[in-house]
């Protein structure tokens, strides 16, 4: 067995091959099912639809002034009103009292950085008693009282 062609080691045994064209012929195999594959979908048919125009939304005037309440819960537990330093007992009847003289009333809830989540619950719960439904909640650092 002097042939060249041989794939036999010096102790008799076969040496493993990692053969390529079997591998290519199995790459353009998932190729083609890809592409035939891809190529039989159907295309999905579509209702055309009108979206409607934001012509009943009212441009909001530059002179009309902003009535939203401010209301911001510090790392202490006290409060401000509008800048304005409030005591707790305070907030339900000032809410009450602005919701009655507000046709639309507009609450945002703002906190220190480091505020306490209860004292942020208790009066988001206030606001929701007094009954006003347009509630925000500042996400942004905002220095105390301001």
């Amino acid at each position: 067995m002097a042939g060249g062609g041989s794939n036999k080691s010096a102790d008799g045994k076969k040496k493993a091959r990692i053969e390529i064209i079997p591998l290519i012929d199995v790459i353009f195999f998932l190729l083609a099912t890809f592409v035939l594959f891809t190529l039989s979908l159907n295309r999905i048919q579509s209702v055309p639809i009108t979206l409607p125009g934001v012509s009943t939304a009212r441009p909001q005037n530059q002179d009309e002034e902003d009535t939203s309440v401010t209301l911001q819960v510090t790392d202490s537990g006290t409060l401000y009103w509008n800048k304005e330093l409030i005591g707790a007992n305070e907030v339900a009847p000032r809410l009450q009292q602005y919701k009655t003289n507000e046709p639309n009333p507009r609450v945002l809830i703002a906190t220190d950085d480091s505020a306490k989540y209860g004292d942020t619950i208790e009066v988001l719960d206030e606001v929701r008693r007094a009954g006003i439904e347009q509630v925000s909640v500042e996400t942004v650092f905002r220095p105390t009282g301001k």
